[in-house]
């Protein structure tokens, strides 16, 4: 299974980025009660909440990473993230191999 990139974004609007380290854990939660963005995933980390979201732009978007939009059906409900990459431009972050795999067996168990 390939790597799954994503960027997170907006994290300006809560506490910033310097805090944030290679190999941070992050949370994912789908937000699709979210009025500006039926595709949003919430960023959340462990003692803090919301962060930010992952992006779903092409101009917020870094390289090759998934949008918001191409992600939220390869993950379920909720998910796990870590960061590889802080940038001035954003985060790069990557969902780790076992929210994949637990989605993966949900769609093959029909569930």
């Amino acid at each position: 299974m390939t790597k799954i990139y994503f960027t997170l974004t907006g994290t300006g609007h809560y506490f910033g980025d310097v805090f944030l380290k290679e190999g941070a854990k992050l949370e994912l939660e789908k937000e699709p009660d979210n009025k500006y963005d039926k595709e949003a995933i919430m960023v959340k980390m462990k003692g803090l909440g919301k962060i930010g979201y992952v992006a779903n732009s092409s101009f917020t978007v870094i390289g090759e990473s998934m949008s918001a939009g191409r992600l939220y059906d390869k993950i379920g409900e909720k998910a796990e993230g870590k960061v590889v990459l802080v940038t001035e431009r954003g985060v790069l972050c990557k969902v780790c191999k076992k929210s994949l795999e637990k989605q993966s067996e949900q769609v093959c168990d029909g569930k």
